[in-house]
């Protein structure tokens, strides 16, 4: 199997999900672990697939192909180790930016970023799971931020286990519904669009509470 093979068979897993699981066998638990880590935790990869997967993944156990007791604790550390390599990466990149006196960088704006995040990352951890890209980016922008690592870790382990768990038991519980199963990719983008209108509700109610305190 050539890197080309390998990148559409992650592109598609969720797809293919019990076809591969017959031709692989457990091996497939460390694929969906790699592939949980990997979206989060690097950048360049954040177009790999992550609701949809978790939600097939559960209409799989419902169907005994797959045992929920070994996928779903398995997903939750691949999303949280995801997150603390991301945050690694972003605080080495940020420490330089906060240490060399780059031209194109607004040094006052870094030290806004790292006040809300310090403030309000709890509420961005714990939707941004939710969202393709948002899961991805949040803990990279927390480290470079310089996001209280206690307070991030926290953060980051509630929001993984409220998305892997509600997932992950979505599917096992709806997943097996035709109806739910044919409309997955609309129900996706549903959940999608509810979680950016809760980012931007959240951040306009900061805006107008800041704007009356003036």
């Amino acid at each position: 199997m050539n890197w080309i093979e390998l990148l559409q068979m992650g592109l598609n897993f969720d797809r293919h999900l019990e076809s591969i699981i017959a031709l692989y066998g457990a091996t497939v638990y460390v694929m969906l672990f790699a592939i949980v880590f990997s979206e989060i935790a690097f950048i360049p990869l954040f177009f790999l697939p992550g609701d949809p997967l978790l939600f097939v993944c559960g209409a799989l156990c419902a169907t005994g192909v797959m045992n929920v007791a070994i996928l779903v604790p398995l997903l939750f550390i691949a999303a949280v180790a995801g997150s603390i390599v991301n945050y690694w990466i972003g605080r080495a990149i940020g420490q330089k930016l906060y240490t060399t006196d780059y031209k194109w960088v607004d040094q006052a704006a870094l030290y806004k970023t790292r006040a809300f995040y310090e403030h309000h990352g709890g509420v961005t951890f714990l939707l941004s799971p939710y969202i393709a890209v948002v899961r991805t980016f949040a803990p990279f922008v927390g480290g470079i931020a310089k996001m209280e690592f206690a307070r991030f870790v926290v953060c980051v382990v509630a929001g993984a286990a409220l998305w892997v768990v509600s997932l992950v038991l979505g599917g096992y519980f709806f997943g097996t519904i035709p109806v739910i199963h044919d409309h997955l990719t609309s129900i996706v983008l549903l959940g999608v669009g509810l979680g950016v209108g809760a980012l931007v509700f959240s951040g306009a109610w900061r805006y107008v509470n800041s704007r009356k305190a003036k």
